[in-house]
């Protein structure tokens, strides 16, 4: 899955393709580099990121999935917590709902999945609520909720995929544990999908820039890969393509060459 923000600013790109042709164009660079799925967002998740309304989301984002559409082979998934953005997203083409509040600030999302047959990412996040000592408990606990929420609007279990949320905390240093026992989370019995793609802790490890740190979540991803994640939200697509091929192979001798 391939990272495109069409903010002005996002954490590790934010306005470099805040204009839609050059947005476009990105998406293009990412699908022929092997992303199957371009994650379309139009506001910024960063911490003390300054809040957008929902016209101005859809403003970014809605051109892009429409453009997107017209190529039958890319999977769009449209980053937003808002239920209209989404519904409106899927009516221009895309194909997956990734709502990063899971479903909890506007319930109402898991209906557009619903109602439209979209897949749904369930996200956890740890942002303005207490937390569990035990973080994939807490995790856990939070997602739980989540589908309780997915399950009352009729979402059916196939369409789901959940995140543990890397990067959506008070502290960096819940980063590394969640990856450590990130096998934990297959008792929920959905497929996983990770986002560590030039995060904080990243870069508190490796001391580089954000814009630096494709080598670090290649790293990150080859873990989550052995822990049996499925779906991988990145901005360097190469370097987790191929790092993603040989964890495969180490896995499973039947990818090997």
């Amino acid at each position: 899955m391939g990272v495109l923000n069409v903010t002005p600013d996002s954490f590790s790109d934010g306005g470099v393709h805040f204009d839609p042709s050059v947005a476009l164009k990105r998406a293009r660079q990412m699908i022929e580099r092997g992303a199957a799925i371009i994650d379309v967002g139009g506001e910024s998740t960063k911490p003390n990121a300054e809040p957008v309304n929902a016209a101005t989301e859809q403003d970014r984002v809605l051109p892009i999935v429409e453009a997107l559409a017209k190529s039958k082979d890319t999977i769009i998934s449209i980053d937003t917590y808002r239920a209209d953005t989404a519904r409106l997203a899927v009516k221009a083409g895309a194909h997956i709902v990734n709502d990063v509040w899971g479903c909890q600030r506007e319930p109402d999302i898991a209906r557009v999945a619903a109602d439209t047959g979209a897949g749904l990412v369930i996200m956890n996040t740890r942002r303005d609520r207490e937390v569990l000592s035990d973080l994939l408990e807490d995790a856990a606990q939070f997602l739980r909720k989540s589908l309780e929420i997915a399950k009352a609007a009729a979402v059916r279990p196939e369409q789901i995929l959940l995140d543990p949320g890397f990067g959506f905390a008070p502290s960096i240093d819940h980063d590394i544990p969640i990856l450590r026992e990130l096998e934990r989370l297959h008792e929920l019995g959905f497929p996983l999908l990770v986002g560590t793609s030039r995060k904080r802790f990243l870069g508190a490890i490796t001391g580089r820039e954000a814009d630096q740190r494709g080598a670090a979540t290649a790293a990150t991803s080859v873990v989550a890969r052995q822990k049996g994640a499925a779906i991988f939200r990145v901005h360097d697509i190469e370097v987790n393509k191929d790092a993603l091929a040989v964890a495969d192979a180490v896995i499973d001798p039947e990818n090997a060459p």
